[in-house]
């Protein structure tokens, strides 16, 4: 590989850093996932569990990534490579990149849902939807049933169109630069999300029986904290930071020399997770106030939120700004993704930011839509299976479970055993000009024994080694 001698773009402000460090971590995870396994695990227990974990495993595998990236100013392989030449330790930075790919076969499949969603919103399309008409579409909308048909068909190529139109949306914004396209975009909708989220929260606080769906989601019941109860916050904890994908590294190779980033972390992790929790304000309440099941899983956005907004005032209204910051979050996630072989493609192998965009989105959308078309048993491609997963759950399973889990064990250790102490306090003191030797102390030691240990734990149940 030849690394590239161009100038390299970075973030214009601390600022900056903070919006698209909270775009990345900020994806559809927030609006349902997050929300979801807070109300089903323990709720206010299930919360505590989770702030815990993202103080001994987010936040310090967060700031390893960090400093790898602003240390070395290289990509997620890059970095690796300079910091420890010629040694086995760049394959960390081919799994982030590798988990970055995976997750943008299946990411972009489900984030074109929510762009026909939007757009159906938008036109009113929902105004008199059914119960029966609801879960048709999204039967629709995922190619339930298009097993045998033609791949020209109008119901297979649908899913496939959105698709494409978050890859043109998600490239253009790549291929604008990091000041340009990543700094402007997330400057812009990380507050009109935050925006959205608040009035679709003022409106559900507002119903009838909203009260049942604050109890659902923020009740204390410790006898629901099983260990895989904690696993799971364990797990939501790393995965939500968007951990071990290669992001943090080439986030951090694009720092200014006087972010605090132990401040941003602590920032970035506490907002994450606000976002998170308004959401949850704007689901269960309005859920619980229309008779819906709130356990129902991610179905339950795309296939009762149209039924619910649609029978309120300002429903139609309310249901597209729902769906709008649905896709600013899927968006802003998908653009921090993206940013990872782009980076590694145009340092590397020295080829135009654009060109490596154009690349990057034929690539993905030619893997990706497999994912598409395999998302139910019924779909054109569900028959195939690897393992017993379909493409998409297969992309999901081997991301998830495995790489990430794995590649996060890597860095902390890689960061904690065969980084000299000096050259950590030197950076995470931005070139001594902090005093935060306190801070430095208590990330150099969780880094070392507590973060490897509960991630080695998650890779080891994840694969089957141990179960709880």
């Amino acid at each position: 590989m030849e690394s590239s001698s161009k100038p390299r773009e970075g973030f214009s402000s601390g600022l900056a850093v903070f919006f698209a460090a909270l775009g990345s971590a900020v994806g559809l995870g927030n609006i349902w996932k997050f929300p979801y396994l807070t109300g089903s695990n323990g709720g206010g227990a299930f919360l505590f569990v989770y702030f815990i974990c993202i103080l001994f495993v987010g936040i310090p595998v967060l700031l390893c990534e960090w400093y790898i990236g602003r240390r070395t100013r290289r990509n997620a392989i890059g970095a690796f490579e300079t910091l420890k030449p010629g040694t086995p330790w760049k394959g960390i930075g081919f799994m982030g990149v590798l988990s970055a790919y995976l997750i943008m076969f299946y990411y972009t499949c489900v984030a074109g849902w929510v762009y026909f969603y939007c757009f159906k919103a938008f036109t009113g399309a929902f105004a008199a939807v059914t119960a029966s008409s609801a879960g048709e579409l999204f039967g629709q909308v995922i190619g339930v049933g298009t097993a045998g048909q033609s791949f020209f068909s109008k119901e297979v190529l649908s899913p496939i169109f959105w698709q494409v139109i978050v890859l043109c949306v998600v490239g253009t914004g790549i291929s604008m630069g990091v000041r340009a396209g990543i700094e402007r975009i997330t400057k812009t909708l990380m507050p009109l999300l935050f925006i959205l989220i608040i009035i679709c929260d003022i409106r559900a606080l507002t119903l009838p029986g909203a009260g049942q769906g604050i109890h659902f989601l923020f009740h204390v019941d410790f006898s629901k904290i099983t260990p895989a109860v904690m696993l799971s916050a364990l797990g939501l904890a790393f995965f939500k930071l968007s951990l071990a994908m290669g992001i943090m590294i080439t986030y951090g190779s694009y720092f200014t020399e006087d972010v605090h980033m132990f401040k941003t972390a602590g920032k970035v992790a506490l907002s994450d997770t606000l976002v998170s929790m308004l959401a949850g304000l704007a689901i269960f309440p309005t859920v619980f106030s229309f008779g819906m099941e709130p356990t129902a899983g991610p179905g339950l956005l795309f296939m009762t939120i149209p039924l619910v907004f649609s029978k309120m005032p300002l429903g139609t209204l309310l249901l597209a700004a729902f769906f709008l910051l649905t896709s600013f979050a899927a968006t802003t996630a998908l653009l921090s993704l993206m940013e990872v072989p782009v980076a590694f493609w145009s340092e590397e192998f020295n080829v135009s930011r654009k060109k490596a965009t154009f690349l990057n989105c034929l690539f993905i959308g030619l893997v990706g839509i497999t994912a598409t078309l395999s998302v139910d048993s019924s779909s054109l491609l569900g028959g195939i299976k690897f393992f017993g997963d379909g493409f998409f759950d297969f992309y999901d399973h081997l991301s998830a479970n495995i790489i990430m889990p794995l590649g996060g064990f890597l860095i902390a250790v890689f960061v904690g055993y065969f980084i000299k102490k000096d050259d950590i306090q030197y950076e995470l003191s931005n070139h001594g000009t902090l005093c935060n030797e306190s801070y430095i102390s208590f990330f150099s030691f969780v880094v070392r024994y507590v973060s490897p240990a509960l991630l080695i734990i998650i890779f080891l149940n994840t694969i089957g080694v141990i179960a709880f």
